[in-house]
């Protein structure tokens, strides 16, 4: 049974939980696609489970990629890309962690699409890069829905290309995130 003090601080703990909530904007449906352009093919991918975190008093943002989650249009391109490329089994996921530089420019009170910059640290195939891109973050009543478009060198997150098939894997790949977050509530 709460005497007045535990009271006093339980409540004062719930609203202090509450009003932490309201900075927060999550998603565990996020769209992350990526696009392969070489000489002989194309080869996208699209990947609809994507975790999304976004606090907008500070501008911290994270993303979290189950590698397994990408759809190719044709079995074998995925197969291939888990096993031999990315290899799922031993590297999971995929992870952002950035923070939007210019998030002071955002009213999340007031509906409209800001432009973004954002600064991060991207961890692919247990190799950790910077990366600096730009984006929108677009301000729907109690939503957001961020896009950006960057490219990664998959060379530069340790991701081999077999000679076989170097005609048909670029080394520069396009990322596209669209990816669209709710108010966390309390």
């Amino acid at each position: 049974m709460f005497n007045k003090k535990g009271t006093v601080f339980f409540l004062l703990l719930l609203s202090a939980s509450f009003c932490f909530a309201q900075d927060k904007f999550f998603t565990k449906t996020g769209k992350v696609n990526f696009f392969s352009k070489a000489s002989m093919e194309d080869i996208e991918a699209r990947n609809k489970t994507v975790t999304a975190v976004l606090d907008s008093k500070t501008g911290a943002v994270q993303f979290a990629i189950q590698m397994k989650g990408f759809e190719f249009e044709k079995q074998l391109m995925q197969q291939h890309f888990n096993e031999n490329y990315v290899e799922s089994d031993k590297y999971p996921r995929a992870e952002f962690k950035g923070v939007i530089t210019n998030n002071n420019e955002i009213n999340y009170g007031h509906e409209g699409s800001y432009p973004t910059k954002v600064t991060g640290k991207m961890t692919l195939h247990g190799v950790t890069r910077k990366i600096e891109t730009t984006g929108s973050v677009k301000v729907d009543g109690e939503n957001l829905k961020i896009e950006s478009v960057f490219n990664i060198q998959l060379t530069d997150y340790k991701i081999k290309i077999p000679a076989v098939v170097k005609e048909k894997v670029s080394n520069n790949i396009r990322i596209t995130v669209d990816t669209k977050l709710e108010k966390l509530k309390a």
